[in-house]
Parts: C-alpha cells; sequence; structure tokens
C-alpha cells in the first residue's frame, strides 16, 4: 500500500515539473519554407539549381539573387504583408520570386497568364497587389487589366521580367528590369523572417473568379508541412532533376517550388511546352521528376514521339480524376505514375494513391483502376473521410455510396481573402474542411472522387458519375479527349451527353460515328449510364489551368434542347 501512495506522490510531482517545461525561444522558430534555400546554397552550394535555355545556375547564385531581389523589393517600399503579383511562365524570375518576395515579408499572388484582362484587373484589385512583375509576353494583358481599374484607383508599379528570347526594345515605361533589381539589391540582406508561423505567405485564386474572387490564403506553416509532407510522400530524393511542366502559378507548382529547393535538385524551366518538346527535355536532361494534369499524360501517351524512355521518369499527377486507360498507356511508355489529390485551398497534394507491393502481381488494367482512385490522406493531413452532407455522419466504406470528400490538416488554408462567409461556409463546420468533391470509401480505406458535385448527372432518379463514363470513353482507341455534361430531358430529368474530340492520327475510315460510341458505351456501362447524345468537336473548351471546361459544354448541352429519349 505504501509503494502505491508513494507511485502516485511521485507521478504528481513529475506531472507538475513536466508542465514548467514552456516553449522559449530556441524551440519555438516559426516553420517557414524559406529556410530551405539557406540551406540548398550551404549543402549543395556549386549543384545545378536551375536551368533555362542554354543558361545554368547554382545554388549558391540563386541564393545570392533570392537576396538581392528582395533587398530591391525593400527598396521600393513594400513592407510586411504587402501583396506582390507576379504575371509570367515557369522562367527563372519566377522561380526565385517564390523565395525573394516572402524574403522582403511580402505575400506572393502569383497570375494565371492565360486569364483574360478583365479578370487579371479584379483579382489586382481584390488583392490589392502592390507591385508587379510581368513578364514580357503578358505585357499587354496586364496594361489592358490596369486600364480597366476605375479612375483614382492606385495603381500597381510595374517590373519588367525579359530575357534573350524577348524583343530587343520595349517600348513601355516600366519602373525597373527584373534583372536591374538582381544588380542593384544587397546580396548581404538580412530577410525578413515571418513574426510567426501563421503569417500569410501566398494568396492564390481558384478558378472561376470572375464574379466573386476566392483568394486563398496560405501561412508559412502551412506551406513547410505540404512541402516536407509532398517530398516525402513521392519518395523525392536529394538532387532529383526537377522538369517545370506544371505552371509555377498553378498552387505554386504544387509547393516543389520550394521543394526542389529543400532537396538541392536541379530545376529544369520550361517558358512553354508541348509533348516533343517535353520527351527532348527528359531525354536531355536525364530527368527524374515531373508533375502534371491528367491532359499532360494524355498529351504525352498520344504523342507520335511516344517511344519508351531509355529512363524512367516519375510523374505525379492531380487535378482531376485521370482515366485508368491514360494511366495504363502512360505507363507502358515507362513513366512511374503517382496519383494524388488536393485543391489550391491544400496548398498542393494531400491525398495520394499509396501503393502497396501485391499491386504489382495484378494484370495492367486492374492495376490502372487501382491506380485511378485517388487514396489516402498523406502524412501530413490529420484525418479525411467521405460523409454525408445532410447527417455529417461518414458514408458506409462500400466503394458505392457516395458523400462529400472532407479533410483536416496543417496544410488547409487560413482562408479566403475578405471572405468571411466563404471561409465559414467551406470550414465552419465541425472542425472540417468541406471540398464539394463527391467520392466514395473503398472497403480498403481508400477514396475515390467520383464528381464535383456540380457534376453529378441525375438521370431518372439514378445519380450518374460523368468520371466514369469518361474513363469509358477514354478507352476508346480513337478517342483524344472525352467529357460528360447533363443535357435536359423532357422524360428523364437530364441525360447523358458526352463530347469527345479524336486523335490526330484518326483516319476518316477508322473515324466513329456517334452510333458507335454509344455502342462501344453500351457494353461497358450500365444503360442509364450510356450517353444519349455524343458530339464530335475538333478540340475541347478548356480553362486557363488546362482542364476541359464543363461550364461551356453544359451550355452547348443546355442550347440543345430536351433530348427526348424514348422511355426505354
Amino acid at each position: 500500500m505504501h509503494s502505491h501512495h508513494s507511485i502516485k506522490r511521485s507521478n504528481a510531482h513529475s506531472v507538475c515539473e513536466m508542465d514548467q517545461l514552456k516553449p522559449s525561444a530556441a524551440n519555438s522558430s516559426p516553420l517557414t519554407p524559406l529556410g530551405f534555400l539557406d540551406r540548398a546554397a550551404t549543402v549543395y552550394g556549386e549543384c545545378t539549381s536551375i536551368v533555362y535555355n542554354e543558361k545554368t545556375y547554382t545554388w549558391s547564385e540563386t541564393h545570392r539573387r533570392c537576396l538581392r531581389v528582395a533587398s530591391s523589393i525593400s527598396s521600393l517600399g513594400i513592407k510586411r504583408g504587402h501583396v506582390v503579383s507576379v504575371v509570367a511562365p515557369n522562367v527563372p524570375a519566377m522561380y526565385e520570386l517564390h523565395f525573394a518576395v516572402p524574403m522582403a515579408g511580402a505575400i506572393l499572388h502569383t497570375v494565371n497568364t492565360r486569364l483574360d484582362a478583365r479578370t487579371v484587373s479584379i483579382l489586382l484589385r481584390h488583392s490589392e497587389s502592390k507591385l508587379v512583375f510581368v513578364d514580357y509576353l503578358s505585357i499587354s494583358l496586364v496594361l489592358e487589366a490596369l486600364n480597366i481599374f476605375p479612375p483614382n484607383t492606385r495603381r500597381p508599379t510595374l517590373v519588367l521580367i525579359t530575357d534573350d528570347e524577348a524583343p530587343s526594345q520595349i517600348t513601355v515605361d516600366f519602373h525597373a528590369t527584373y534583372e536591374s533589381l538582381v544588380d542593384g539589391g544587397d546580396p548581404e540582406f538580412k530577410w525578413v523572417r515571418p513574426n510567426g508561423e501563421w503569417d500569410p505567405i501566398v494568396l492564390n485564386y481558384t478558378s472561376g473568379t470572375t464574379s466573386s474572387p476566392k483568394g486563398v490564403v496560405h501561412c508559412h506553416r502551412g506551406i513547410f508541412i505540404i512541402t516536407v509532407d509532398t517530398l516525402i510522400d513521392w519518395s523525392v530524393p536529394k538532387q532529383a532533376v526537377y522538369l517545370w511542366t506544371l505552371p509555377m502559378f498553378h498552387a505554386n507548382g504544387w509547393c516543389f517550388t520550394w521543394g526542389i529547393a529543400a532537396v538541392g535538385g536541379t530545376n529544369i524551366c520550361l517558358r512553354k511546352f508541348d509533348a516533343p518538346f517535353i520527351y527532348n527535355s527528359l531525354r536531355r536532361h536525364k530527368v527524374t521528376h515531373m508533375c502534371g494534369a491528367p491532359i499532360v499524360m494524355n498529351m504525352l501517351s498520344n504523342s507520335h514521339d511516344g517511344e519508351p524512355l531509355k529512363n524512367p521518369v516519375h510523374i505525379l499527377s492531380a487535378g482531376a480524376p485521370p482515366p485508368a486507360a491514360v494511366l495504363f498507356r502512360t505507363e507502358s511508355l515507362g513513366f512511374i505514375v503517382s496519383h494524388g489529390y488536393g485543391l489550391t485551398e491544400t496548398a498542393g497534394v494531400v491525398v495520394s494513391c499509396a501503393w502497396k507491393p501485391q499491386w504489382n502481381r495484378l494484370p495492367g488494367t486492374e492495376r490502372a483502376r487501382l491506380k485511378a482512385r485517388q487514396g489516402v490522406r498523406t502524412l501530413g493531413m490529420s484525418e479525411l473521410d467521405v460523409i454525408d452532407p445532410e447527417s455529417g455522419v461518414s458514408v458506409t466504406r462500400d466503394g458505392s455510396t457516395v458523400g462529400e470528400i472532407v479533410l483536416r490538416g496543417g496544410c488547409i488554408m487560413l482562408g479566403y481573402l475578405k471572405d468571411p462567409e466563404g471561409t465559414s461556409k467551406s470550414m465552419g463546420n465541425n472542425g472540417w474542411f468541406y471540398t464539394g468533391d463527391v467520392g466514395v470509401m473503398h472497403p480498403d480505406g481508400y477514396i475515390e472522387i467520383k464528381d464535383r458535385s456540380k457534376d453529378v448527372i441525375i438521370s431518372g432518379g439514378e445519380n450518374v458519375s460523368s468520371v466514369e463514363v469518361e474513363s469509358v470513353l477514354y478507352t476508346h482507341p480513337a478517342v483524344n479527349e472525352a467529357a460528360v455534361v447533363a443535357r435536359p430531358d423532357e422524360f428523364w430529368g437530364e441525360t447523358v451527353c458526352a463530347f469527345i474530340s479524336l486523335k490526330a492520327e484518326t483516319t476518316a475510315a477508322k473515324k466513329p460515328t456517334e452510333n458507335e460510341v454509344m455502342e462501344f458505351c453500351r457494353a461497358r456501362l450500365p444503360h442509364y449510364m450510356v450517353p444519349k447524345t455524343v458530339v464530335l468537336k475538333e478540340e475541347l473548351p478548356k480553362t486557363s489551368t488546362g482542364k476541359i471546361q464543363k461550364f461551356e459544354l453544359r451550355q452547348i448541352a443546355k442550347k440543345m434542347g430536351s433530348s427526348r429519349t424514348s422511355r426505354m
């Protein structure tokens, strides 16, 4: 009895002592991805950091250039918390600004170069951008956007990004060129560390922003977590050679802008690309890793240059569910495909199809089907679930009961800029972030997206997943791209309408008719999921981030009027 009491007393004593240990300055330095660059300069100083055309930089050069630009940005009057915008493709300046802007204490806002002037104008005003870095090919876009500013609205200062390919004479009056900021900056500049790790570091707008811009704000802590998390989840080794096919303006290139510095890798920068150019870059630079939406994989697997690679290349795909047929074709060329899921609001890929060794023994088509699933939470996320939006209860893990995908973890955004209502709607409910994506949970705990909630087609009371029908269409040998939307119907409410484009090499003799496409689907899908309308198009409309523009296709389908299908 005596010993039992003494244990209780000593436990109470030690707990009390434990409570006295508090965070201190030594163990509470704010997490930030900016420190990756300092370390890269020390560890990988003489290793290649950036390759662009015939130009190469080392990590010590990139480090010094970023400090110089940060110093120049500060001398332009940019203070902590100001927004600095960049309108540029994947050129070295765009990469460097991912470090230089926040090193000046400012918040980085990368603008999609494919947006129209009206949208760019709205975003620059909404973000209250103080300084805009403009690539020479986007000059007219930005000037037009600024001309739409209401009278007496303060305009941001402009800095021109130019390179050897640019015309020698650019007549527009810019405050400075990017290289003049490099030349005039201080390489010993003491960069501005965040006051706290919850300080904002980036502002990214989601697509479809014209009516009410959705400006996603992320903090230093969240970006640090997602960057390290993605490197671990995708097993990116030290000194990887990374090809920039994914735009850096698209959720900061899923945070590989900071991640490649963390591993001392080499960034192969491209101004623009197509399949032959990518294949040439892969061979020339011995590329090991690249990212891209399924549309990039589709382009690579359909290319005439698609002979198998000599060295395997890891490709991470996200942004839309990849059709199993596209996955299968890409892998057969020597790409090692990893598939994940994320949103602008998560700053990168937070769900990945973690691969199990026993799946390698399965037939190729079955492997592709498993790999097309989005998967499980990455290490940095706390929780992932699929819930019934009405009851808030987890759906049955049967791979067929649909619900909304919800997430919880350290790299969820701080919120939407100037939109407390939108912030509270998406993440103010029982501690979850609601994605707006419809999915199922499989018995093994892996999730699979079935659709954006607005893309589900309800035909005769049956829910039709457009993603599922598209997956079947992509297995047709002549189909290049496929998108499925709802078409109004007098009897069924909605029917399935498929828009497809054909591969360039499809001969007139092999060109399928609309009926043949329907027959192809009928042999592979339940009757209610088979398209009742098939429309062949030269090319499908795309959003500025390369996703097929379903909104536009829905409008076309609506204008066709009711499909007036028979009741059978």
